[in-house]
């Protein structure tokens, strides 16, 4: 079995600079820890996570909360591109990751209960129901959480920007000739409350009036409520001449909707979508989009939780926006003006 002391002489590092570097130090240069990784991985080293536990008082090891209540898992693609960044990163810093939930087996635990079983060091925390008493426990308790489109006082939050995202597809719209434009959103979120402000506020700097009846709640994900809002949208005596969809995913339900009035894309209706998940990339005409920076988002949290689980006493919790890019397909037609 390979041990420090043998790493140590293969790359000529005192034992303890070895020691440090693997156990992700601050004290140790980047470029040196990355040297050191690199060997002990070349030789085959294997860390003993209970000795290391002993040692300093981490487990390595990191919980994801990720609880989808449409039973998507993660064939979710904007959370599952999000937490294959994470796990990466995570892993390239020597970290490994645990999936939290309820229950262990028959037995019942809280989610703080589950991350303290689990020894986790730290908890991202992401597509939960952030006002459950369960997540406000784990927030408010001692182990270091990082949330992905959710702020909270005293934990870091990695951010996309709603805000800016729903701002750029209005401009984007507006620029084709378009003035009659319906939003549907997702269910009551602070993603939710982000874009409708995006939305609003882009529709007054375009001098644009939006009928009440132009903006629709649905669920994201979910292409059946997302269909129900198309058709309500389609009725209406002065119908938008370009619907936005909460995501991509529940723009399906709008497509089948708008196949059942016998209107085509973009010739009778113009779509657009959010998140620029490869769906949209692929349907025809091609979907214009959104699309969220999930490489980033995913790697920024892994990075600002382990800063905080290994400079526990001195991090300072932060809000981080990550901006994603418009993707213009061929799903909105020119209006002449």
């Amino acid at each position: 079995m390979v041990t420090i002391k043998d790493i140590s002489k293969k790359c000529g590092f005192s034992i303890s600079t070895v020691s440090k570097a693997l156990n992700g130090s601050p004290e140790i240069g980047e470029a040196t820890k990355e040297l050191i990784r690199e060997t002990a991985s070349q030789m085959g080293y294997f860390p003993n996570a209970a000795a290391r536990l002993l040692k300093t008082n981490r487990s390595n090891n990191l919980g994801v909360l990720f609880i989808d209540e449409m039973q998507s898992g993660l064939g979710h693609e904007y959370f599952s591109a999000v937490l294959n960044s994470f796990k990466v990163e995570a892993e390239r810093l020597g970290f490994d990751i645990t999936f939290i939930t309820h229950n262990i087996g028959n037995m019942p635990m809280t989610y703080y209960e589950h991350c303290k079983y689990r020894n986790c060091d730290g908890v991202l925390i992401a597509c939960v129901d952030f006002n459950s008493p369960a997540v406000i426990e784990l927030i408010q308790s001692e182990i270091p959480t990082v949330t992905i489109d959710h702020i909270f006082n005293d934990s870091t939050a990695i951010l996309s920007d709603n805000l800016r995202g729903i701002k750029d597809l209005v401009h984007h719209i507006h620029d084709y000739g378009h003035r009659k434009i319906a939003f549907i959103h997702g269910e009551n979120t602070s993603v939710t409350q982000r874009r409708l402000a995006g939305f609003h506020k882009a529709c007054d700097t375009l001098g644009l009036t939006i009928p009440n009846n132009y903006i629709k709640q649905a669920r994201y994900h979910d292409p059946q409520s997302s269909g129900l809002a198309t058709r309500e949208l389609l009725k209406l005596s002065n119908p938008p001449t370009c619907i936005i969809y909460p995501d991509d995913f529940s723009f399906i339900g709008g497509m089948n909707e708008i196949e059942k009035h016998d209107l085509k894309i973009p010739e009778d209706i113009s779509v657009a979508g959010y998140d620029g998940i490869i769906l949209s990339q692929v349907l025809r005409p091609r979907l214009s989009t959104y699309k969220q920076n999930t490489d980033d988002l995913g790697r920024e949290a892994a990075g600002h939780l382990i800063d905080a689980v290994v400079n526990k006493k001195t991090y300072i919790p932060k809000q981080i926006w990550i901006e994603g890019e418009l993707l213009v397909g061929d799903s909105i037609k020119k209006i002449e003006l």
